[in-house]
């Protein structure tokens, strides 16, 4: 006969991982937790990290023999953890397999089962049960903040140590908390699901965040960041943008879905479209400007509206469509609230993996962003962009005679070339000066040694170029 710990009751908190109370019954009776799992029959092994080591947001599952045991254990009726739990009541075919009276249990990722998963508050924990124990538990990105104690709770699928960050310096952040209600009661009456609405304005925000260390003018950010990470993210700033980008950038996601709900905005979209007669969305239109206004940034607006193939003109050109009648049939192309696969932001527990794999190959310790000084990544940057313009215009309608239109493709495409090869060269140059060898720049830039080397040495000489 199976001896169960005696009766301690132990209630489960709001959205709680099925994984998380185990582990917390198992600390009230002052047991392991891989002591207290030996009560259920298991049909696989827990998920882990890459490197070893559990993951945070394992998540179990239980077929109707094992949450009857895990109700007698933490001493709670079984339709109490059904509210509470996201994954009580989700079995598979590992479970239903078995014999149906033997408590069994299933190991999965709580992201597979009830959406992101997120430490808890171990301070609110610890008014709730008396104890400040980790708390794992499914919570959206627009719920992250605990207003009470100011913190960020952090996603618990990464292999990184941090629970949470420290958001008391920034109160910004829970304000855009308490915004967000509003703004999803809005897209609620609109017609659109508020989940939607926020990936997207992330998707948006996301995409600025990786462009933002080439703005001069962002002061913002870099502020947020350094207070997030204890006053001075000082040499670990890579992982650090990687580790406080959410919570950095929040205020400005519930800004932008609120702005992208405002039918004036829409309208402004339209009319930068040339309305009844289309035409090329130009640089200073007037729904950029305006969206670069409501963000805090009135410099912004330029730079979204030349930011082409992102998701924000995904969804001018959906909004453009459906105001036109020409989007056919409903589907992604006229829905401005879909979001493709290629836009969506990397999460942090991927990010963290790259950033560990680049620096476990050897000779990649030292990353482009502290190997290359910020003017010259900036230059680079700006160099290819303007290519891009000037091979945007060629997909224009050329007008006037046959060599009036050749001399326009040749000249842009004569300029677009000449930016290139300067991009090259500034490239090449910064690899050379982090250590690079010449010979390899040379096989990677297709030129012959002696050409490349000549060329950035006529560049130090101070060769002339375009204006700076």
């Amino acid at each position: 006969m199976t001896h169960h710990p005696g009766l301690l009751r132990t209630a489960p908190l709001q959205r709680e991982t099925t994984s998380s109370l185990i582990c917390r019954i198992a600390g009230r009776y002052g047991m392991e937790a891989k002591v207290l799992r030996s009560y259920w029959q298991w049909r696989n092994y827990p998920p882990g990290h890459d490197g070893g080591g559990a993951r945070a947001d394992a998540e179990v599952l239980l077929n109707a023999a094992g949450r009857h045991l895990l109700a007698v254990l933490c001493g709670v009726e079984e339709d109490v953890l059904a509210r509470a739990l996201p994954s009580w009541g989700q079995e598979d075919a590992k479970l239903s397999a078995g014999k149906g009276g033997v408590p069994a249990a299933a190991w999965r990722t709580g992201g597979a089962v009830a959406g992101p998963v997120a430490f808890g508050c171990r301070l609110c924990a610890a008014r709730r049960t008396g104890t400040a124990v980790r708390v794992v538990r499914y919570a959206p990105r627009w719920q992250r903040v605990c207003v009470r104690h100011g913190r960020w709770l952090l996603d618990a699928d990464a292999d990184q140590p941090l629970e949470y960050l420290d958001v008391r310096g920034v109160p910004e952040v829970a304000a855009a908390q308490r915004r967000w209600t509003g703004v999803a009661r809005r897209a609620a009456r609109a017609g659109a699901e508020p989940e939607r609405v926020f990936a997207l304005a992330y998707a948006v925000v996301a995409r600025w965040w990786e462009q933002a260390l080439n703005w001069e003018r962002e002061t913002v950010w870099p502020g947020r960041l350094h207070q997030v990470a204890g006053g001075n993210a000082g040499t670990e700033l890579e992982r650090w943008r990687i580790v406080g980008r959410e919570a950095v950038v929040f205020p400005e996601v519930v800004a932008v879905a609120d702005a992208l709900l405002d039918p004036a905005m829409a309208e402004l979209v339209w009319r930068d479209s040339g309305a009844g007669r289309p035409r090329a969305l130009s640089a200073d239109g007037a729904f950029c400007r305006r969206l670069g206004e409501r963000v805090g940034r009135g410099w912004l607006g330029p730079l979204t509206a030349t930011d082409y193939g992102g998701p924000l003109t995904s969804w001018m050109g959906a909004v453009i469509r459906l105001r036109r009648g020409g989007g056919g049939p409903p589907g992604y192309d006229n829905d401005p609230w879909w979001l493709r696969q290629d836009h969506q932001p990397a999460t942090m527990a991927g990010q963290l993996r790259l950033m560990a794999k680049e620096r476990s190959v050897p000779g990649s310790g030292t990353t482009w962003r502290s190997a290359v000084p910020a003017e010259q990544r900036a230059r680079i940057t700006s160099l290819v962009n303007d290519a891009e313009e000037q091979l945007t215009q060629l997909r224009g309608v050329q007008h006037g005679k046959t060599a009036e239109a050749a001399q326009q493709l040749l000249g842009n495409l004569g300029h677009a070339a000449t930016l290139i090869e300067e991009a090259v060269r500034e490239t090449a140059a910064a690899a050379l000066a982090a250590g690079m060898a010449l010979e390899d720049l040379a096989r990677w830039a297709r030129l012959p040694a002696d050409v490349l080397a000549e060329a950035l040495t006529a560049d130090r000489n101070g060769r002339p170029g375009r204006e700076r």
